[in-house]
């Protein structure tokens, strides 16, 4: 199995999971065999600007299979459902021990990030992003 993390960095399955879905500027894709991290790769993210879809696309060429990550829309989670690709949201903290909590199925998610994503794009208000 592949497991596909955004990343906030790229310190591979040190790096936290990245918050914001479609800015990670890196992907983690950890290969699990036997119940086990086996293997990971850092991939930083090919495209400035995305459009819906991109970033599904980029996933599936690189060969996840399932995607861990904290807050996704809804738009995102069709685009990879549709290639076959499951969606697990709320994930949150180290990519390690993440993905380690996913294999033995005790992941702990955050029920409540979509009200926490919201409140910050309420936040963040009229304010526009400096890049």
């Amino acid at each position: 199995m592949r497991i596909a993390v955004p990343a906030v960095d790229d310190r591979g399955l040190e790096s936290e999971v990245s918050g914001h879905f479609g800015r990670a500027r890196y992907f983690v894709f950890v290969d699990v065999e036997d119940g086990k991290i086996k293997d990971f790769e850092v991939v930083e993210v090919p495209f400035e600007e995305h459009g819906p879809g991109d970033l599904p696309r980029f996933v599936k060429e690189h060969g996840g299979e399932v995607v861990l990550a904290y807050g996704m829309g809804p738009k995102a989670v069709s685009f990879f459902n549709e290639l076959g690709i499951e969606v697990v949201t709320g994930a949150y903290g180290r990519i390690r021990d993440v993905v380690e909590a996913f294999i033995h199925q005790v992941l702990e998610v955050d029920p409540y990030w979509k009200e926490k994503i919201e409140r910050e794009k309420e936040r963040e208000g009229g304010k526009k992003h400096s890049h």
